[in-house]
């Protein structure tokens, strides 16, 4: 990563999904997806990297920083169907 650098990587991965018919969707690189709440939205406060659980204040769901981030990315991409095509049955 560090010889080709991340712009050329997103334009790689661009062409890619185009050639195979798949969408590419950017997350800004300063959104809070690991302090957002996924369950009702809140945006908590800033947190140190080594806290990994936190709980909402807003709803009071507890998360896994990491998870988190994740089911709130997932939701920013919009998926319907993962880039594999697979039905989307679990979590």
């Amino acid at each position: 990563m560090h010889d080709a650098g991340w712009s050329a990587f997103i334009r790689m991965l661009a062409y890619k999904a185009e050639r195979y018919g798949r969408t590419l969707v950017k997350v800004g690189r300063f959104e809070p997806t690991s302090r957002t709440c996924s369950a009702c939205g809140a945006v908590d406060g800033p947190k140190p990297l080594n806290v990994r659980e936190w709980t909402c204040s807003a709803c009071g769901s507890v998360h896994d920083r990491g998870h988190n981030a994740a089911i709130n990315l997932k939701t920013a991409a919009g998926w319907a169907v993962p880039a594999c095509g697979a039905r989307q049955d679990r979590e």
